[in-house]
């Protein structure tokens, strides 16, 4: 059976060019620390703190390159630590989200995001390629099998998102790879839901 990656998908923010500059200085950009396994994506070099209505969640890391709208992406513990609500959304999808405060602790400069919070929904990353040899499309649901020492887990729920600027692989939260060992190196394979019946 044909196998992917499952990679972990930590607490992170996206940012547009104007909020960039707002955080950190007129004609700032953000600075490349590492790529990341998704075509163009990387971490960035700048961090910023969470402000929530209970807790500071601080160095949170900033995903590039920029991009239309703000987004912050945490996990269910995340925002219990902070004290929002805040619902499993594919990204992008974020209308009527709580929204929440970013600060740079280097300037004390602050965005206020008025919604853009999310549980980012499990998701693998396909080119068309990708989808037609697992015999799915754009936007179905399916169910992964991840094997892991004493923790072998299937999650259903998880949304296929297929374009030709994308690399396979899956992504979950710190949350979910938490619960099912799914450290570095983990793999996982598509299987009918037929088998929890």
């Amino acid at each position: 059976m044909e196998t992917f990656i499952v990679e972990t998908s930590a607490r992170h923010i996206h940012l547009t060019a104007e909020q960039v500059e707002t955080l950190f200085g007129k004609g700032a950009a953000l600075t490349v620390k590492k790529d990341l396994s998704q075509p163009g994506q990387y971490a960035c070099v700048e961090r910023l703190d969470l402000v929530g209505p209970k807790k500071t969640i601080s160095g949170v890391s900033i995903l590039g390159p920029v991009r239309k709208a703000g987004q912050v992406e945490i996990s269910f513990t995340d925002a219990r630590t902070l004290g929002i609500t805040a619902p499993v959304r594919e990204s992008g999808d974020v209308a009527g989200t709580p929204g929440i405060k970013l600060v740079n602790p280097a300037n004390g400069a602050e965005v206020e995001l008025p919604e853009g919070v999310i549980v980012a929904k499990r998701h693998i990353h396909m080119t068309p390629a990708d989808a037609a040899r697992f015999g799915v499309k754009d936007k179905d649901v399916v169910a992964v099998k991840i094997e892991s020492e004493g923790r072998t887990t299937i999650f259903c729920d998880t949304v296929v998102r297929v374009s030709d600027k994308f690399a396979l692989a899956m992504h979950i939260d710190t949350d979910e790879a938490n619960a099912a060992c799914a450290f570095a190196g983990t793999t996982g394979s598509l299987v009918s839901i037929d088998i929890l019946k």
